[in-house]
Parts: structure tokens; sequence; C-alpha cells
């Protein structure tokens, strides 16, 4: 019989009940813990702790609403600008061959949290899916949350560096066309 190692799975053997409350709504007040990859004014990205796939992101408005009509146009532009964001993130970080993006609007829909619209990013390799969840009733998660998320803020930060320095390089060569 082939053992798979997957010792970052102890943390949810051993989680503490429940926390109360919505996860976004935490992580909105939260500096740079609950696997948060990066916030705007509007919007925030963080990974997903029970992924589908390795790389499973979620992309919520900062405003705790239920429903995408609920969305103001600035609020809507910008998690499609965070959308663009994490996917070009997931791009440089684990060069995944496809995406699944969707909102799951409602439990009957399978949303696991209803009261704070969410957008979900799943990462997709040919040839991801296997056995494991029809036979061992389990996906195998290749990669830790902790080195993950370490990977795409670093990432980021590094995409944030360049393009500030584009932004002011554009700015003096208009400065200087003047």
């Amino acid at each position: 019989m082939d053992k798979l190692w997957a010792p970052w799975r102890i943390n949810y053997i051993n989680r503490k009940p429940k926390i109360k409350g919505c996860i976004f709504c935490r992580a909105k007040k939260s500096k740079f813990s609950d696997y948060i990859i990066f916030k705007t004014t509007k919007s925030i990205c963080l990974l997903n702790i029970y992924p589908y796939n390795n790389g499973h992101l979620l992309v919520s408005p900062l405003r705790h609403i239920a429903k995408i009509e609920l969305l103001s146009d600035e609020e809507c532009l910008d998690m499609f600008k965070c959308l663009k964001r994490a996917k070009d993130l997931l791009q440089k970080v684990l060069k995944p061959h496809g995406y699944n993006l969707g909102f799951n609007l409602g439990s009957n829909a399978g949303a696991g949290i209803t009261g704070h619209l969410h957008l979900h990013i799943v990462p997709r390799w040919s040839g991801d899916t296997n056995f494991m969840p029809v036979i061992g009733n389990a996906k195998v998660i290749s990669q830790s949350l902790d080195e993950l998320s370490k990977r795409l803020i670093n990432a980021d930060n590094s995409s944030q560096k360049k393009l500030k320095a584009a932004l002011t390089a554009r700015r003096q060569r208009s400065r200087s066309d003047a």
C-alpha cells in the first residue's frame, strides 16, 4: 500500500472549533495573517484554507454584502482588477494550464459562506484529476498554505515595485516632454 505524506493536514485535524463571524470581515481587519495575499481599498484576496486545488484563492469586497447586485460600480471594478492581479500572480508562481472562476450564490449553489460575497479562483492543470477524490474520498494538495502564501506575496511585492517604478518613469518622461 502506498502512503500519502501530508504533514500540514494535522492543523486541520487538530483545529479549534470554528471561530464565529465572517472570515472576510476578520481578514480585512488583519494585517498580514489569515493567508491574505493582498488588499485594496475595496477588496481583499486570500488563500482558501480548504482548497479545491493548490492555489485556490478567494476575492471578496471589503464591505460585508451577500448579493452581487448590491456591489457598487467601484466595488465591481475593484474586484475584477483583483481577479486579474490574483490570476497574474498564480500564473507567475504556479503556472497552471487553466482556471475555474466563479461565484457560488446561496447555499443551494454550493456556497459555504453565504453572508459575504466572494469569487473563487481555482488553478487547474492537465491531469489534476485522479482517482483519489473518487476512490479515496480525499484530495491531495501538494503545497502547504504557508509556503504558497509567502511565494504569492513575494511575487506580488515584486510586481508592485516594478509597477511603481514604471509609473514613476512615465511621470518623469511626461515632465521632461512638457
